[in-house]
């Protein structure tokens, strides 16, 4: 579907798709220092979007990212957006500050990038296992509440939503029956984050079968393995903690540091670019996955990450958590 491969950069996907980028609005979940959600809004910025907003828990952090974006394109607005995923109500607020944008009456893309990677048991203000809750539950109750901006009834505006995964998805599925597990008792980090890695992709499957004939277009994405921030705070015992359980599970690629497909930040966000803006992405692709700026075989990862049946479950569990039905 395209030329790009595992070594093409953002810039390169950027200076392809510079027409597509030219006056489009993009919301980034998780533009925080060293990430590659800020790295995708610099690349971007050079090919002159209308407006970038900025959502983030920690607003203080985006100031930088903002004068750099003004650096480059100082016609581009910045909008910095108050986004805390581990609480509903922060993004109930944020959600309702989006949808007050007189000036804003759609969002072409919608990058949801935030999240967290093998952290230590703990919940969301909810109750939910902080990896699902705001990997995953933050980012379904954020979107479908700015959904307005999104779409168009008629199917007449086509818009994009990119939810950021990963190869970890291969780690675990979605936990339907313990998705908590059993309140820390029996917690693994690493099945942690592949459930909501996992759920990522099937939301993308989910999001598209509703939302297609509205001008709706998902897809989730596997960047490749970056040192970001994402990682810094883990140690050697995590890493060799992956590597056992990639061993017990037959997963040769998570046994070492060799076996994940490293990359610089450049190479990472290629695969955001693509899906935001190239044009093989269309309605025949919708809730696929992406790697290596390319659309994946269906085979290429794994069934419990796109099963429709599975999508539908999380939907449902996902309304459940945060106590509201999103009907399309």
């Amino acid at each position: 579907m395209s030329n790009f491969n595992y070594d093409t950069t953002g810039e390169e996907v950027a200076s392809v798709c510079s027409d597509e980028i030219l006056g489009k609005i993009i919301l980034i979940t998780g533009p925080s220092p060293n990430s590659l959600a800020a790295k995708f809004a610099m690349t971007i910025s050079v090919h002159a979007p209308a407006m970038i907003i900025l959502a983030s828990r920690d607003t203080s952090k985006l100031e930088e990212l903002a004068a750099s974006i003004k650096e480059i394109g100082p016609a581009i607005a910045i909008r910095i957006l108050r986004l805390d995923l581990s609480s509903q109500a922060s993004i109930r607020e944020a959600a309702q500050e989006v949808n007050s944008y007189e000036d804003v009456p759609y969002i072409d893309v919608l990058v949801n990038s935030a999240g967290l990677m093998a952290v230590p048991y703990s919940q969301t203000q909810e109750g939910i296992e902080l990896q699902f809750g705001v990997n995953h539950v933050g980012h379904f109750l954020f979107t479908n509440l700015i959904m307005g901006k999104l779409i168009s009834e008629d199917g007449s505006r086509s818009s994009r939503v990119l939810n950021v995964s990963s190869v970890g998805h291969e780690l675990s599925r979605v936990r339907f029956e313990d998705y908590n597990f059993k309140d820390g008792q029996y917690y693994n980090r690493w099945y942690a984050y592949g459930q909501s890695k996992s759920a990522n992709m099937l939301f993308s499957v989910a999001l598209a079968a509703r939302l297609a004939k509205k001008g709706l277009i998902c897809v989730s994405l596997h960047p490749g393995s970056v040192f970001t921030n994402l990682s810094s705070h883990l140690d050697k015992d995590a890493w060799e903690e992956l590597g056992g359980i990639g061993f017990q599970l037959g997963l040769p690629r998570f046994t070492s540091y060799e076996g994940l497909d490293y990359k610089t930040q450049q190479q990472g966000v290629a695969t955001y670019v693509f899906g935001a803006f190239h044009e093989s992405i269309t309605q025949q692709v919708n809730g696929r996955h992406l790697r290596d700026s390319q659309v994946l075989e269906i085979r290429g990862y794994k069934s419990w990450a796109r099963d429709p049946t599975d999508a539908e479950e999380l939907w449902k569990l996902s309304e459940t958590l945060v106590g509201q039905e999103f009907n399309y």
